[in-house]
């Protein structure tokens, strides 16, 4: 497996675990608002970690780590994802995957051959606004419902997360995903925060009290709501 980048140590990527993160790299969205624009546009460009290397590292720790996070770009596009999972699984360690779900048959094998335990799939838009964030052409919302489908019924821990940006999201939105994703377990918002590396410069994200506004929308919909970032929980 390609690999990008690698955090030894974190406390957020995996909820409730220390953990360590692997990044790689590719991506089949133009997420306008992606803050890893030089990994999906040109990660020929960014250092590469042998995925021997990270392993070894993985294996030495595999006694303080409570688990394994493996984000991107896009994982599930890299041929040797499963390999890599594989070997992470034989040392004991959980793996939580961060996915965009476009990829739903990859999703389903992993998770019926046991290869993850947790999955974290973006939610960007709802079903109307997602192609234009995705920034894609011939768009399949189809693999999008055929994902989030599959990780609702799949029995394992999960979490879907929307990043909430002021010239995309409003309360239309808020609805929109409420209903799709109805039953879910629990959604994370999180405030967009500009950067150097976002695909598209000049996005804002919005203030706490329309933040707590969506919250309360979706809470009609889905059974945990909270947002990340800020003090409004």
């Amino acid at each position: 497996m390609i690999i990008h980048g690698f955090n030894k140590t974190t406390l957020l990527d995996y909820p409730g675990r220390l953990a360590c993160s692997v990044f790689t790299g590719n991506c089949n969205f133009r997420c306008v608002f992606c803050q890893n624009s030089s990994l999906v546009l040109e990660p020929e460009k960014e250092p590469v970690i042998s995925d021997r290397e990270v392993l070894d590292l993985i294996k030495k720790r595999r006694n303080i780590l409570q688990g394994v996070c493996v984000s991107g770009g896009e994982p599930t596009l890299d041929p040797g994802l499963r390999d890599f999972l594989t070997a992470i699984r034989e040392t004991g360690l959980p793996v939580k995957l961060d996915t965009n779900g476009y990829e739903p048959e990859i999703l389903r094998a992993l998770i019926d051959d046991g290869l993850i335990e947790m999955v974290a799939m973006d939610i960007k838009s709802d079903l109307d606004g997602y192609a234009e964030i995705a920034g894609i052409d011939r768009f399949c919302p189809e693999r999008i419902e055929e994902s989030a489908r599959l990780i609702m019924e799949s029995g394992i821990e999960y979490e879907f997360r929307t990043t909430v940006v002021r010239e995309y999201f409003t309360e239309k939105t808020a609805v929109g995903i409420g209903k799709w994703l109805k039953g879910a377990k629990v959604l994370h918002l999180q405030d967009f925060r500009d950067s150097d590396g976002v695909m598209v410069p000049g996005l804002h994200g919005w203030d706490r009290e329309h933040l707590i506004q969506f919250r309360d929308i979706l809470r009609k919909y889905i059974e945990k709501v909270e947002i990340r970032g800020t003090d409004a929980g």
